[in-house]
């Protein structure tokens, strides 16, 4: 492989963020130069790692740490670690999303792991747009910014000038993104198997959980929802449902979407999913008698259904998840 100039990748600590996730990215990231300085003919590493701090909201970052201080670079990327707090509000990331916007506007490509959606989304760089966070954070991020087209099913999203990733441990897949652009995928592949982990090819989906909304205010909609809560939607027939909540049909199918943002098909296929989950990772019960015992007779629209929600099939949910062990 031919020599390349060293490329700088800042990790940007606004005040909450994870300090294991920065860290471990920059773990990643020497990894990735031990790597690639075997396969380089220079003795000089390719990536050089700077940490930004933001010591208040009302503070640009300023760089804290550099890996390299001696080595001129250019700054490719700047990422946004995940958050054990709180996601940040719109008036605690309105000097760190101009800084943000500043960088973007001089080419940088910008990332997100987490609750780092939320600065980033505050640029309004992501309106019109799609991008991730961590699932249990999907719904705040797209009240807070409806033009952001939300997808939390995908583990990481990569738009070119904006990478964006979900959970708090999606810092691993993110890191290994920007390796295989900016070092190729040899390098990549020989630092994910040093680390232990999987190349950047898993959805969020496979680890989510259904978190129904209850908060809504509609009682009659969450009467029916407690319902198939407590009957594992084994009755699911529109006309039982309408006449649970006490109303026409029509009222009811229109009220129970405003409500939970979905179909009562769409919802019912989730609960029952959830269900699914539960018996494919603690029991080894066969796939068909799953299907049954979540209210499917027919094992193949079963396995159509779970493998749309989920993004995996029943078999290879339970090779992956299983607790029981094959």
């Amino acid at each position: 492989m031919k020599k390349i100039p060293t490329i700088e990748i800042g990790l940007v600590l606004y005040p909450g963020a994870q300090q294991a996730a920065a860290l471990g990215l920059t773990d990643l990231f020497c990894v990735a130069n031990g790597i690639a300085e075997s396969h380089l003919e220079q003795s000089e590493p390719p990536l050089r790692v700077t940490h930004w701090q933001q010591d208040a909201a009302a503070a640009a970052p300023r760089r804290i740490f550099d890996s390299d201080s001696g080595t001129a670079s250019v700054v490719s990327a700047l990422i946004l670690p995940p958050s054990l707090s709180e996601p940040l509000k719109a008036d605690e990331c309105q000097t760190l999303a101009a800084w943000l916007c500043q960088r973007h506007a001089e080419g940088i490509t910008l990332g997100s792991v987490c609750a780092g959606a939320f600065p980033l989304a505050a640029t309004g760089l992501m309106a019109g747009r799609r991008m991730t966070t961590h699932w249990a954070h999907a719904e705040l991020l797209q009240q807070r910014f409806p033009d952001v087209r939300v997808d939390a099913d995908q583990l990481i999203i990569d738009d070119g000038d904006v990478i964006t990733a979900g959970g708090l441990m999606a810092w691993t897949d993110l890191g290994l993104r920007l390796v295989d652009r900016l070092l190729g995928p040899t390098i990549m592949i020989e630092t994910a198997r040093m680390l232990l982990v999987d190349p950047p090819s898993r959805e969020q989906r496979y680890y989510s959980v259904f978190a129904p909304r209850l908060t809504h205010g509609d009682a009659a909609v969450l009467k029916v929802q407690h319902w198939l809560q407590t009957t594992r939607t084994q009755e699911v027939a529109l006309p039982t449902l309408a006449a649970k909540a006490g109303l026409e049909e029509r009222t009811f199918q229109r009220r129970f979407q405003k409500a939970t943002g979905m179909t009562t098909t769409e919802y019912c296929q989730r609960l029952r999913v959830g269900r699914a989950r539960e018996l494919l990772q603690f029991s080894n019960s066969p796939i068909e008698r799953v299907a049954w015992d979540i209210g499917y007779s027919d094992p193949g629209a079963f396995r159509k259904v779970f493998t749309r929600i989920v993004g995996l099939s029943p078999s290879a949910y339970r090779d992956r998840f299983s607790a029981r062990g094959q």
